[in-house]
C-alpha cells in the first residue's frame, strides 16, 4: 500500500516538473516550444518571408511541432522510467 502512495506522489511531482519543462524545435524559420506535458507554449516565426507563403508556413509549423512533441514524449518517458524502475515488480 505504501508503494502505491509513493508512486502516486512521485507521479504528481513528475507531472509538475514536466509542466515546467520547455522543449524547443525549429523547422524552416519556425520555432515551436512545447511543455513536457505536450502542450504548445509558443510558436515563433524567425523568418519573416515564410509568413507570406501559406503552404511553406503550414509545413514548417507541422514539422517543428511534430519534432517538439516527439522530444517531449522522450523526456516524459525517461522521467517515468526512472520512477517505474524503482518499483518492485516493474
Amino acid at each position: 500500500m505504501g508503494d502505491m502512495y509513493k508512486l502516486q506522489k512521485e507521479a504528481k511531482r513528475i507531472k509538475k516538473e514536466l509542466a515546467n519543462t520547455h522543449i524547443f524545435s525549429e523547422a524552416d524559420g519556425v520555432k515551436v516550444t512545447v511543455s513536457g506535458e505536450q502542450e504548445i507554449i509558443e510558436i515563433e516565426f524567425l523568418n519573416d518571408e515564410i509568413i507570406g507563403d501559406a503552404t511553406r508556413l503550414a509545413k514548417a509549423i507541422k514539422e517543428a511541432s511534430n519534432k517538439a512533441f516527439k522530444k517531449a514524449q522522450q523526456v516524459a518517458a525517461e522521467k517515468m522510467k526512472a520512477v517505474m524502475g524503482g518499483m518492485p515488480g516493474m
